[in-house]
C-alpha cells in the first residue's frame, strides 16, 4: 500500500509516489518510474494471468504476505499503476479502479452496507447515482435517505438510524452545481462515528481534494474530466486510510472475514481495511475490473488533467458571463459567478475553479431549450460530460428521465434546464456558436 511519507519512495517494480511535487507534476510522474531499460511510457500489461515458478509463491500472493500479480480481474501492473497515480493526487493511502464510476459507487457502498442497513445520500446528486440508491439498493435491503445538502447539522441528525452506515455526498453536484460543505457534512458524519464518501467527479483534485477536508472515502466517473476525451470508461475508490472501521459499526471490517482464510482487515491490513476489503472480496467475487487498456488511456488523460482543467474553467466563467447578460436566456447556475448561492463555498473548497459545466434556463421553457440545442454547430448534443469537447444535453429528458417530478425537483432540475459541458476549444468560438443557437429562438 502506498505510504505518503516522504518525498520518493520507490516500491517493487519501479513504482513510486511524489509526496513533496506539486499536483501538476504528480499528473505526469506518480504511479509508475521505470526502472533501467524499462520503457518510459507505462506498458499496457494486456494479460489475464501472470506466471511464478513455485506454488508456494502464488500461495503467498493469495494470503497478501508477498506483493505482486495473479489475476487480473483483482489487479494488474498497468492498473496498479494508475491507482497509485490517482491515490496520490487524491491524498489517499490506497486506490482501485473498476469498470465504471457507478461500479465505483455500487462497490464502495457494499463494502460496507448489506441487507438491513441504512445510508444518507445529499438529495443533489447525479439521476444515475439517486437510482441506483434508491431502486437498485433498495432492492437489495439497503436504505437510503435523501436529505437537503444544504440543511443544518440538527436537521441532518434526526436522519441517523443505529444502522445507518455511511454519508454520501458530491464536491460538485451534477447537474444542479450545488456545491458540498464538505466540513459540515464531516463534522456531523464523524461525530455519528460514520464515514464521510464524497464523489468528486466534477471537481477533480486538481480543483478540491475532499479528503483534505475530511472525507473518507473519494469515489470517481474517471470517463469524465480524468480520461478526458470521452475514449474510456472507468471509476475509481480512493481510500484516505483516516477513518477508524474498528468502532464497533462495521464487523465486516473488524471481524473475521471467513471468506477470506478468516482475514481481519482492521486488524491484518491497518489503515489501508477499506480499500483491501474492496478488492479482496467485492472485486473478487463481482468482476468490476477495468481493461488494461483503459486504464493505459486513463493514464494519458491524467498526465493533462493539470492543463485542461484550467483551461475547462475559464472558458466556463466566460460562457456564464455572457449568458448573464444574453436576453433569451432566464437564468444561469454558475458557482463562480458572484452572487451565485454558492460562490462563497466555491471560493473555500475550488478556489482555483470549480468545473467546465454550466447550467441555465432558456426563455421559452423545454420547447425553446430543446431548439436551441438542435441549432448548435459546434457543440454537441451528447449525454456524456465533462471531456475536451463542448457537449450540451437536457437532463430532465435524458439522463434524469427515470426520476419522477418530485426527484428532479429535489435534484434541483427544471424543464427549462440545459446543461452545457464547456470544452477546451477558443472560447470566442463557443460563445459565437452559442450566441446564433439562441438567435434562432
Amino acid at each position: 500500500m502506498i505510504k505518503n511519507n516522504t518525498k520518493d519512495i520507490k516500491l517493487k517494480g519501479g513504482l513510486f509516489i511524489m509526496e513533496n511535487y506539486h499536483i501538476d507534476t504528480k499528473c505526469i510522474q506518480s504511479g509508475y518510474q521505470p526502472m533501467n531499460g524499462d520503457a518510459r511510457v507505462l506498458p499496457i500489461y494486456q494479460s489475464t494471468t501472470f506466471q511464478y515458478d513455485s506454488s508456494e509463491h502464488v500461495g503467498k500472493l493469495f494470503d497478501l504476505k508477498e506483493e505482486g500479480f495473479f489475476y487480473t480481474r483483482l489487479a494488474n501492473p498497468t492498473v496498479d499503476c494508475v491507482e497509485r497515480k490517482i491515490a496520490d493526487l487524491e491524498g489517499g493511502i490506497g486506490a482501485m479502479c473498476t469498470s465504471s464510476g457507478q461500479a465505483a459507487s455500487m462497490v464502495a457502498i457494499l463494502n460496507l452496507c448489506s441487507s438491513g442497513d441504512h445510508m444518507i445520500s445529499t438529495s443533489t446528486i447525479y439521476g444515475g447515482t439517486v437510482n441506483l440508491f434508491a431502486v437498485t439498493l433498495a432492492r437489495m435491503g439497503i436504505e437510503c435517505t435523501f436529505v437537503d445538502p444544504d440543511a443544518p447539522i440538527d436537521e441532518l441528525q434526526k436522519e441517523v438510524k443505529d444502522n445507518t452506515k455511511l454519508v454520501f455526498a458530491e464536491t460538485i453536484a451534477n447537474p444542479s452545481l450545488v456545491i458540498t460543505d464538505i466540513e459540515k457534512l464531516a463534522k456531523f458524519a464523524h461525530s455519528n462515528g460514520l464515514p464521510l464518501f464524497v464523489d468528486n467527479t466534477f471537481a477533480t483534485p486538481i480543483n478540491c481534494r475532499p479528503i483534505d477536508f475530511g472525507a473518507d472515502i473519494v469515489i470517481h466517473s474517471t470517463s469524465k474530466y480524468m480520461d478526458g476525451h470521452a475514449v474510456a470508461l472507468g471509476g475509481v475508490i480512493v481510500d484516505s486510510g483516516n477513518f477508524n472501521w474498528d468502532n464497533g459499526k462495521f464487523p465486516g471490517l473488524s471481524t473475521p472475514d471467513e471468506s477470506y482464510h478468516g482475514m481481519v482487515y482492521t486488524r491484518d491490513c491497518g489503515k489501508a481495511a477499506f480499500i483491501t476489503k474492496a478488492r479482496v472480496q467485492l472485486m473478487r467475487d463481482m468482476g468490476m475490473a477495468p481493461s488494461p487498456n483503459n486504464a493505459f488511456l486513463l493514464n494519458i488523460g491524467l498526465e493533462t488533467l493539470h492543463l485542461r482543467m484550467e483551461r475547462h474553467c475559464s472558458n466556463a466563467l466566460k460562457v456564464a458571463k455572457y449568458l448573464e447578460k444574453n436576453n433569451n436566456v432566464a437564468w444561469v447556475n454558475f458557482p463562480e459567478l458572484e452572487g451565485n448561492k454558492y460562490y462563497d463555498l466555491a471560493k473555500k473548497y475550488l478556489p482555483n475553479g470549480t468545473c467546465g459545466v454550466i447550467s441555465f434556463g432558456v426563455k421559452g421553457g423545454r420547447q425553446a431549450a430543446m431548439k436551441f440545442m438542435d441549432s448548435l454547430k459546434l457543440a454537441s448534443i451528447v449525454v456524456h460530460v465533462a471531456d475536451a469537447r463542448t457537449g450540451v444535453l437536457h437532463p430532465a429528458s435524458t439522463t434524469h428521465r427515470q426520476l419522477s417530478d418530485k426527484q428532479l425537483i429535489d435534484c434541483g432540475i427544471t424543464p427549462d434546464m440545459v446543461r452545457m459541458s464547456i470544452g477546451i476549444e477558443n472560447v470566442d468560438d463557443i460563445i459565437a456558436d452559442i450566441e446564433q443557437a439562441l438567435n434562432r429562438i
